[in-house]
């Protein structure tokens, strides 16, 4: 089983790339359990739902590990949790730090702000592109210190598209 992660600031086309993933090589594809919690509870959320949030989407991720596809395509992990939860509450749950590095990703695709537009859809809340820029280099900054493999994604969404699904045939085409 192969396991790419996209990662990154909001509106830098994560859930898209993911969903073109999925369709176009198979597997399973798990999506951000924070956009069900959100929508489950119909408000904003605190500190103390992060580790709900967390534990929902390591659920979320271990079912679909469980099912040992060729490929899985996680729109997000617990980065995202851990960042956000610093970005919003200058805070977060230490046992994140732990639960990530225990899973093995294969490939990190990290989606830059840069040259694409932000677009509101009743949760972003990063319309300021350097806000964005901060959150891509903690990302970043986390890859680089933990040695996570990773491909920095850039330029339209063509480009984004291009670059990601070369980048997974690569990763498919090595040996399990």
């Amino acid at each position: 089983m192969k396991v790419v992660v996209l990662a990154g600031p909001e509106s830098s086309g994560k859930s898209w790339l993911a969903a073109e993933l999925h369709a176009h090589f198979g597997g399973l594809m798990v999506g951000e359990y924070v956009r069900y919690f959100i929508d489950h509870h119909q408000r904003d959320t605190c500190l103390a739902d992060i580790p709900a949030i967390a534990r929902g989407q390591l659920e979320w991720e271990d079912a679909a590990r469980a099912e040992r596809p060729g490929l899985l395509v996680l729109d997000t992990h617990l980065l995202a949790n851990k960042l956000w939860s610093q970005t919003l509450f200058g805070d977060y749950p230490g046992w994140l730090d732990s639960e990530l590095l225990a899973r093995h990703y294969d490939l990190h695709l990290l989606l830059s702000p840069e040259d694409v537009q932000w677009s509101a859809d009743g949760q972003r809340c990063q319309p300021e592109l350097e806000d964005r820029r901060a959150f891509f280099q903690a990302s970043l900054d986390w890859m680089q210190q933990h040695r996570q493999p990773m491909l920095v994604i850039r330029g339209s969404w063509q480009d984004r598209r291009t670059a990601a699904f070369a980048a997974v045939e690569r990763l498919l085409a090595q040996p399990v």
